[in-house]
């Protein structure tokens, strides 16, 4: 039996985790960080600014249907700020997508920065792996103390 198969419906309490690591290390001046989760679920690092900025439902899922077709990531702009985005996936699940929402940065800017946004990207999705790999391991520990 896979023992990381067995968690996959576990996805959207992994998704929170996720998020919650995620939110704890941002800076409050930071970028405006959104994880959507495969079924629709949110988690906002900051609602306050997600409501300034006016993103709406269906700008959401242009972004994600893109990253769908194979777009990542997703470099674009609404209003006067960029927003950059790719799938929030492991090897052993795919947790939805991450958003960055990038206020302070024009879309040239965002261009200009990319390499540090990818990085950011990166480990973003290295805290998903070490979320996963925990859970994995707290799993086995519960079913090796079950069996003794």
């Amino acid at each position: 039996m896979d023992i990381c198969q067995s968690h996959v419906p576990q996805v959207s309490a992994l998704s929170k985790q996720i998020a919650e690591e995620i939110f704890n290390i941002l800076p409050e001046d930071g970028p405006v960080v959104m994880i959507i989760g495969r079924e629709g679920s949110q988690w906002l690092s900051n609602s306050e600014n997600v409501s300034e900025l006016d993103i709406d439902e269906s700008f959401l899922k242009r972004v994600c249907a893109k990253i769908d077709d194979g777009a990542e990531p997703v470099i674009t702009r609404l209003n006067d700020f960029g927003i950059v985005a790719e799938q929030l996936a492991t090897e052993q699940a795919n947790y939805g997508y991450v958003i960055l929402v990038l206020p302070q940065y024009s879309p040239e800017s965002v261009l200009i920065n990319i390499g540090l946004i990818e990085m950011l990207l990166n480990q973003i999705n290295l805290i998903a792996r070490l979320v996963e790999q925990n859970d994995v391991a707290l799993s086995v520990s519960d079913k090796t103390t079950q069996l003794v």
